[in-house]
Order: structure tokens, then C-alpha cells, then sequence
């Protein structure tokens, strides 16, 4: 029997029984599809406030640079909170930013003033960075180092899953008839999200969810700085790039479909784009059964290149040919954001919470790469625009070409996935033992 713990003493995961295990992984997997159905909403309210509101898109931005730039903001602050009062704090904090800045798109919509949407957009974005801090970081621990790609995939497979989900209500009662010109549907479907995070908040509060702290793998990283973790200060220079252009593609992909010129007008283009987000999904949970087996550095690799010819691609080809290169796009998107987490927070120790911090900050790259791709669409044309997301996927590259790298300079090249748990002991077992060798024969000079 295992010896009994203090009470507030955090496990490992391998001290959690099979029944605790999947409750907390359930219940953490839930909170993937909130922030993705607030996510898949918010693209097409960019098409919609256009119409409503007259504004043009660098305008209409303005949701996304709210969004993300809480992200930015916020996600320090819900790291260091995370630290002292832990992950089950953090989400009861993050549930009621985004029940709070839900519930108050209806005054927005009544009064019709989109500088409250944009308001309620920076408190939701704030309750979503803290979600994600906890959740992708309990999930990254939550079992060996070797699965945690993979599992973080299918975790955020279901916020993909909720993220079709918004343009689908969108693209039937956004679009469609009357409520073109209104804002009505928008009161009732937020005020639907509000009540979502409030019923999760009380379940929250009435589950037991253990605190998960990361077992020591390597020679010991709580005694050095965290500013010493380059794999993780690099990993959020990836995630900044990757989000700013994974943002700047969805934000402007109703405007690209309408004016392709094949006949697709704003309603339709919702319901594609929608088809894009099941892609994007149905990509995440195919990467499970894959990362099971493929390096989850060389995969990331392969997925950022394809990202940035397709980008390219995407920019020049006319017509349906555009579009294709657009779901492709979604596609290859589909493990990056899980891969650059759970390579940026590998092995962090004590580092984990603000390690975690730091990589979910880097979603706010999402701020500032819409508007400089809509300036590029107001400017030039919407197709062009595409060229600016580029930039992100090429950065992101660079910091998977470089892990693989890394890892073959220590290792030498590897194509499968493999624990590294048993390596990192063994060689931290040799440095000790040549350290004693040398501690002896020092003695015996």
C-alpha cells in the first residue's frame, strides 16, 4: 500500500488510480469544447458586425485582437495564480471571467454598440486564457511524457469539435433572413454560453479533481532558473507565430470563400467554413493514433512545412482550386498548437505552472495577426492576405526543424516516438557515477 500523502500534497499521475485518472481527464476534457464553441463564433461575428455595423475588416479585428490580447495579458497573471492556489482554482476563476463577459453581450446587442462587444470579448478572452493554462497543462502531466501530445490532441479534438459548431448556428441563424441586419440571435446565443460556463463552474466545484504535479525525469530543472528553459522560451516565440497566423486564416476565411468568385455568398461561406473546422478536427483526432508512434518533434516538422506551402498556395490559386488549399490548410494546422505545448513544458519540473503560463501567452499572437492581414485584404485583396500568415508558419518550422535537431545531436535521429523517461534517468545515473569516479580519485591523489 502506498504510503499515505499530507493533505494539499500534490500526486503524480501514476499515483492516481484508473478510475481517478479518467474522471479527471474527462472533466478536464470538457472544458476544450468552451473555449472552442466561443472561438468558432467569434470568425463569423467578424462577417456579421461588417454587415451590421458598417465597419471594414482591419475594423472588424477588433474582436480578434480583443480575444487574443487577453491572452496575452491574462495568461501570466493565471499561471502565477495557478502556482499558489492551484489548477482547480484557476478553472473556477476562468469559468466565471467567461460566464461574466458572455452574459453581457446582451446589453451590447440591445444597445447596439460594438465597442461592448468588443469589451466583453477582452473579459471572455481573459477566462479563457486561464482554462487553457490549466487544462492543457493538467492534461500535458497527466501520464508519461512519451503520450502527451497525443493525449492533448484528443483533448483538443473536442474543441474543434465545438468550434464547427459556432459557424454552423451561425451560418442558419446569423446569416439567413431578418436575421442578417440584427442582432437578437447573437443575445440569446451568448446568453446560452453563459449558462454553459455556469453549469460547469458548479460541477467544478462539486467534483474532487486531484492537484497533478509532473514526475522528475531529468537531472533536476527545479534547481535551475526558469529563464534557463530555452525549450520553452522558444516554444512561445512558436506558439505566438503559429496563433497569430492560425488566427489571421479562420478571421478572414468567410471574406476569402465569397470572393473567390464561384458564387458563395456569406451564409454559405459560414457553413463551408464550418466543413473547414471539421477538417481541422477531424485532423486533431487522426494525430492520436499517429503521435502514438511518430516523434511527435519530426511530425510538427512535416505539418509545419505543408502549413506554409499551403499558405502560399492559398494566396495564388483562383477559384475552388483557393479553397481546397484552405481545407488542406486546416488540416495540416491540426496537431500544432498540442505539439508546441507539450514540447515547450516537456520535462519543467516545478517550472510546469509557468511554463504553461508563458506557452498560453503566446495565443496572443492572435492579436496582431488579423489586423495586419485584413489591412493586406482592405489594401490589395483578400487572397494576397494570405501571404501574411506565412510569416507564423515558417517561424513555427524553424522551432520543430530545430527540436529535431536538438534531439538528434543527443540521441541521434529518431522517426518513432519513444519514452524518454528511461534515457534521461539512465544518463542522469552515468553523470553520477562519473562524478563519483572523479570524486574518488581526487580523494586518492
Amino acid at each position: 500500500m502506498a504510503p499515505a500523502r499530507a493533505k494539499g500534497v500534490p500526486l503524480t499521475s501514476a499515483e492516481l488510480t484508473r478510475t481517478q485518472w479518467a474522471f479527471a481527464f474527462a472533466l478536464v476534457t470538457s472544458l476544450f469544447f468552451t473555449w472552442g464553441f466561443a472561438y468558432g463564433l467569434l470568425d463569423v461575428l467578424n462577417a456579421h458586425f461588417q454587415h451590421i455595423f458598417g465597419i471594414n475588416k482591419t475594423q472588424s479585428t477588433l474582436l480578434q485582437l480583443a480575444y487574443f490580447g487577453a491572452y496575452l495579458v491574462f495568461a501570466p497573471v493565471a499561471g502565477a495564480f495557478m502556482r499558489k492556489k492551484g489548477y482547480k482554482a484557476g478553472i473556477h476563476l476562468g469559468l466565471t471571467l467567461y460566464s461574466l463577459g458572455a452574459v453581457f453581450f446582451w446589453p451590447s446587442a440591445k444597445f447596439g454598440k460594438y465597442g461592448g462587444f468588443v469589451g466583453c470579448t477582452f473579459v471572455i478572452g481573459c477566462g479563457l486564457a486561464s482554462l487553457e493554462v490549466a487544462a492543457n497543462s493538467y492534461i500535458a502531466v497527466l501520464g508519461s511524457q512519451k503520450y502527451a501530445a497525443a493525449r492533448l490532441n484528443f483533448s483538443q479534438g473536442f474543441q474543434g469539435v465545438a468550434s464547427f459548431t459556432g459557424p454552423l448556428i451561425a451560418s442558419r441563424w446569423f446569416f439567413l433572413g431578418e436575421n442578417a441586419t440584427k442582432l437578437a440571435t447573437v443575445q440569446w446565443v451568448y446568453l446560452a454560453v453563459a449558462g454553459l460556463g455556469l453549469v460547469l463552474n458548479v460541477l467544478f466545484y462539486f467534483c474532487h479533481l486531484p492537484e497533478i504535479e509532473e514526475e522528475t525525469v531529468v537531472l533536476d530543472t527545479d534547481t535551475e532558473s526558469f529563464w534557463r528553459q530555452y525549450r520553452c522560451i522558444f516554444g512561445f516565440v512558436a506558439q505566438t507565430a503559429y496563433c497569430g497566423a492560425q488566427v489571421g486564416v479562420a478571421s478572414l476565411a468567410v471574406n476569402f470563400m465569397t470572393e473567390q468568385g464561384v458564387g458563395i455568398n456569406s451564409s454559405r461561406a459560414s457553413q463551408l467554413f464550418s466543413f473547414c473546422q471539421m477538417t481541422f478536427t477531424f485532423g486533431r483526432f487522426v494525430s492520436v493514433l499517429v503521435l502514438n508512434f511518430v516523434d511527435p518533434a519530426f511530425l510538427l516538422s512535416v505539418y509545419a512545412i505543408a502549413c506554409s506551402a499551403f499558405s502560399i498556395a492559398i494566396a495564388f490559386a483562383p477559384g475552388n482550386a483557393g479553397i481546397g488549399c484552405l481545407f488542406a490548410l486546416f488540416f495540416f494546422e491540426s496537431i500544432c498548437y498540442p505539439c508546441i505545448f507539450t514540447l515547450g513544458t516537456k520535462n519543467l519540473g516545478v517550472h510546469t505552472k509557468q511554463g504553461s503560463g508563458l506557452i498560453v501567452m503566446g495565443v496572443g499572437g492572435g492579436a496582431w495577426y488579423p489586423p495586419a492581414q485584413a489591412s493586406v485584404a482592405d489594401r490589395i485583396s483578400t487572397r494576397r492576405s494570405y501571404l501574411v500568415p506565412f510569416s507564423g508558419y515558417a517561424a513555427m518550422a524553424i522551432y520543430a526543424i530545430g527540436m529535431v535537431i536538438d534531439q538528434t545531436r543527443k540521441d541521434g535521429f529518431r522517426f518513432r516516438n519513444v519514452d524518454e523517461k528511461d534515457s534521461l534517468n539512465q544518463e542522469h545515473e552515468n553523470s553520477t557515477s562519473e562524478g563519483s569516479i572523479e570524486k574518488a580519485g581526487g580523494s586518492s591523489r
